[in-house]
């Protein structure tokens, strides 16, 4: 006799959904191993996770969505601008160049951790210190580079080798590793072991929350001891929007892409919903309407009290876990681009949130202390009348929102098997202009270009449009596993 399966997770390396596989096999539930992912994120995807970044987490127990906001808050004090330090670099994407901000003096209060504590406290079933031990034996053993990885390596790699600490960890022998490398981090190995063993209190009060403070402070930061012992986790409620016969739940505000999504589900009409043309008029059509007032999402919502800050994060990945049980959680993190300067002994770059221009529309150094920082993240749950559970999200900055839709439009209304709804071709609209990838039915294509005149084709899948990692668990208890080839990753159905 078979035995029955204890769930499916899907993320963005192998190695964080093996994190997250391994828990589940060893008895623990989809937050449990949603923490040992995002603990193994850390150390396999360290350009896109963190311990000095934050994200969010949306998940059920029992019948109830709820969200976790552990993304990063502004410090609580402003240093003057000319003690900062705060510089200015160039990475290379191939296609274009694009201006980052670094230094101590970019860096927001982190909610990584208090963020994962938050979530375990309330949902969590094995022991903190079971969920890094993956995390902690990859870190000292070493990790395998893969080719996306390798890749994001050579974009940041002015970041990277900023500072003389970050150029001995990630490039020893004078280049960033490659596909194929193998990553140690020590320093990272033993931070992740300590908080796993001695709790919440030494990330927030102890050794390494000196550590965090100590390179702000050395070195022209605005963080110091009182933000990593203030920091608070938000439970929110999350939005809710209809797609078919399936309920969605989304990151509410202060973030911004749940309500972009959100609006977007409501315009579509549910015969049009396989229509590309009629997609890319809704799409178009909110993104003209939100930029109107782009700090005000509410407006699209038709909610009053609604008034987070515009946001985009870039450096983003994403997990998915459902268990047997019926709990499932998504969960995203983000570390920006990192600011270039290691924390002492701990093997982590702490987040440049405030040197991320969309983050900062008005201009750097404008923001409110202690405010909490908007964001594009958009975890979600689906849960359907029959009884089937869906969980997704995606890294990708401003096409989280059209990655997110387009998967949700494609499996809940097109009826599209899970890994199908996720590879179809994308498109993404920004102030008029269409950019998507090249390999829609010819009468698509036909219809959308004449109607967008200003766009761009891409000849095959690409990470510019997202990266949509999503499980399913179907109403006869079965379970569905799908990762976005656009950004690499890995599914599991244990």
């Amino acid at each position: 006799m078979a035995r029955p399966r204890k769930g499916a997770v899907a993320a963005g390396h192998p190695l964080t959904a093996e994190a997250a596989a391994e828990v589940l096999a060893d008895g623990g539930n989809a937050f449990d191993a949603a923490i040992a992912a995002l603990w193994m994120a850390c150390v396999c995807e360290p350009v896109l996770a963190s311990p000095g970044g934050g994200g969010f987490l949306t998940g059920t127990a029992n019948g109830r969505t709820r969200v976790f906001d552990f993304f990063t808050a502004a410090p609580a004090r402003k240093m003057p601008d000319d003690e900062l330090e705060f510089a200015e670099v160039t990475v290379d994407f191939g296609t274009a160049t694009q201006v980052f901000h670094i230094g101590a003096g970019a860096s927001a209060t982190p909610g990584f951790v208090p963020g994962i504590f938050a979530v375990h406290e309330r949902v969590g079933t094995l022991p903190m210190h079971r969920l890094t031990e993956p995390a902690v034996i990859a870190a000292r053993e070493g990790v395998r580079v893969t080719a996306l990885q390798a890749y994001l390596f050579g974009v940041v790699e002015p970041i990277y080798r900023w500072s003389d600490e970050a150029a001995a960890l990630f490039a020893p022998e004078g280049q960033m590793p490659a596909e194929g490398a193998i990553l140690k981090n020590a320093a990272l190995a033993d931070a992740i072991d300590a908080i796993g063993r001695e709790g919440l209190r030494i990330a927030t009060q102890g050794e390494i929350a000196a550590a965090m403070a100590g390179v702000s402070a050395s070195h022209g930061g605005h963080l110091g001891r009182a933000d990593f012992a203030g920091y608070t986790v938000d439970l929110r409620k999350p939005l809710e929007a209809e797609a078919g016969d399936w309920g969605v739940s989304l990151n509410p505000p202060p973030a911004l892409g749940g309500a972009l999504v959100t609006a977007m589900l409501r315009a579509i009409d549910p015969e049009e919903a396989a229509d590309q043309l009629a997609r890319a008029h809704v799409v178009d059509a909110v993104d003209r309407f939100w930029r109107q007032a782009p700090t005000d999402p509410g407006r699209l919502l038709d909610e009053a009290g609604l008034r987070p800050t515009r946001a985009a994060t870039r450096g983003t990945t994403h997990i998915s876990v459902i268990d047997a049980k019926g709990n499932a959680a998504a969960a995203t993190v983000s570390n920006g681009e990192g600011n270039g300067r290691l924390v002492p002994g701990c093997g982590f770059m702490l987040n440049n949130m405030l040197g991320e221009e969309d983050l900062n529309p008005d201009g750097f150094h404008r923001w409110t202390p202690g405010a909490r920082l908007g964001s594009m993240m958009t975890p979600g749950i689906a849960s359907a009348k029959d009884g089937s559970l869906l969980a997704l999200g995606s890294g990708g900055s401003n096409r989280i929102r059209t990655a997110i839709l387009q998967v949700l439009l494609n499996r809940c209304l097109a009826g599209m098997r899970l890994q199908d709804a996720i590879d179809a071709p994308r498109l993404h609209i920004e102030r008029g202009h269409l950019d998507f990838e090249d390999f829609f039915a010819a009468s698509d294509r036909e219809r959308l270009i004449p109607g967008f005149p200003d766009h761009r084709a891409w000849p095959d899948r690409n990470l510019y449009f997202g990266g949509v990692h999503a499980v399913e668990r179907t109403a006869k208890g079965g379970f569905e596993a799908a990762r976005d080839p656009r950004r690499g990753g890995a599914s599991r159905i244990v």
